[in-house]
């Protein structure tokens, strides 16, 4: 921490962006390998589907068992338990040599995959309100770079070296991330008000906190969609693209898994916007570009380069709906929001959860064009639950303002 009212510096954020960058990549890399992963192993577009899917539903657990000691306990700590344990996993999928051994380490690295979600918690109680969006649309920037960084280093890297490579430099950045973690995240100058009560109280006041913020639980279920058509569009889109049909390498689904980049450079600056406009009303307009965007992928989708225009769309608006979303909670008291986040995390694995399963499923039975469809009726569904947020819960705080 700095001096600057218990503020943390800008270096603090950048340093907190990039061990966020970090920790998020490892669900991400089996993105544009998966089909190599399937053929390696001999399991079918389906069983695949598996793997991305219960790495999800264990990260959903993980998150509601764990992230509410971030409300009790150290962030610090916490963080460096949980990134140690990330790194002994990430070993095992490089190590491993059976499908279910893979599946095992995979489920077990999702479990424990609770940094990138202490961290924005973390910061929210250390910026003043006014920058509030600014910081929470760079620490998401850093949840991007991260994934753009997995899934173009995988499919360049599997392409000329197999896939295993990929694991065993994950492995790598996740030591060196752990050896870094004491200098990247300081003491705690300032800590707010602990909850008292033993653990199972703690955990029953993430169910009573949820039920008493509605607000946020339909940020949440905007986002768990949200999410569920980002995790289907790319599992669905890598099969697509390396399948006999078209015949694309890994390589190529890693290339065009680089247009993330440009949602680096436009979260931060929608985030800026949110905050003078309000969380809601950009969250409206986001939604409405990612609908056009996605209703462009099935006429685009059997040409790279046309492709190129859907996904520039979705990339450049997805990430924020989440900063919108949780704009509309992160205001609240900070003894709460780690709980809060807690919640909201959840319902957005497990719809990351359902988009691994639907994504690799409806494209094993119905193609190209049944996972557009599906993709079509989840975002639609985003858009219509943003107005409905707008109308009933327009005006009720300075950060959600219409």
């Amino acid at each position: 921490m700095n001096d600057n009212g218990g503020y943390l510096s800008r270096s603090q954020e950048f340093a907190l962006a990039v061990t966020v960058a970090v920790v998020t990549a490892n669900a991400y890399y089996i993105h544009p390998i998966i089909g190599e992963v399937a053929r390696d192993f001999g399991v079918g577009e389906a069983q695949i589907g598996i793997v991305p899917a219960l790495n999800q539903l264990a990260l959903a657990l993980g998150i509601f068992l764990l992230l509410p000691l971030g409300d009790r306990y150290s962030n610090k700590t916490l963080c460096l338990i949980f990134v140690t344990s990330q790194a002994i996993f990430m070993l095992g999928m490089a190590l491993a040599k059976s499908f279910a051994l893979f599946t095992l380490a995979s489920t077990l690295l999702g479990f424990v995959t609770i940094a990138p979600y202490l961290i924005p918690a973390f910061a929210s109680k250390r910026v003043a309100p006014e920058r509030l969006g600014q910081v929470t649309a760079s620490l998401t920037a850093g949840v991007i770079f991260g994934i753009l960084v997995a899934r173009v280093g995988a499919g360049v890297l599997a392409e000329e070296f197999g896939w295993r490579i990929v694991y065993w430099c994950a492995f790598a950045l996740m030591a060196g991330v752990t050896l870094l973690l004491p200098i990247t995240m300081r003491s705690e100058a300032r800590q707010p008000k602990r909850p008292s009560g033993s653990y199972t109280a703690l955990l029953k006041s993430v169910l009573t906190l949820a039920a008493q913020n509605r607000d946020m639980l339909i940020s949440a279920l905007i986002q768990g969609l949200n999410f569920a058509t980002f995790t289907a569009t790319w599992l669905a889109l890598a099969l697509h693209l390396t399948g006999p049909e078209l015949g694309y390498g890994v390589d190529t689904v890693g290339y065009l898994a680089g247009i993330g980049a440009i949602s680096i450079l436009s979260t931060p600056r929608l985030g800026r916007l949110a905050d003078k406009i309000g969380a809601r009303t950009a969250r409206i307009s986001a939604a409405a570009i990612q609908l056009f965007g996605i209703s462009l992928l099935y006429p685009c989708g059997f040409n790279v380069w046309m492709l190129l225009v859907p996904m520039v769309l979705v990339n450049l608006v997805g990430p924020t709906i989440d900063v919108t979303g949780r704009m509309t909670f992160l205001a609240l008291e900070p003894e709460i929001r780690t709980r809060l986040t807690t919640t909201y995390i959840v319902f957005m694995f497990l719809g990351g959860a359902l988009g691994s399963v639907l994504g690799t499923g409806i494209y094993d039975w119905a193609g190209w064009a049944g996972t557009c469809t599906l993709l079509i009726a989840m975002s639609g569904t985003v858009l219509v639950l943003s107005l409905f947020a707008q109308r009933r819960w327009s005006g009720s705080s300075s950060v959600n303002r219409a």
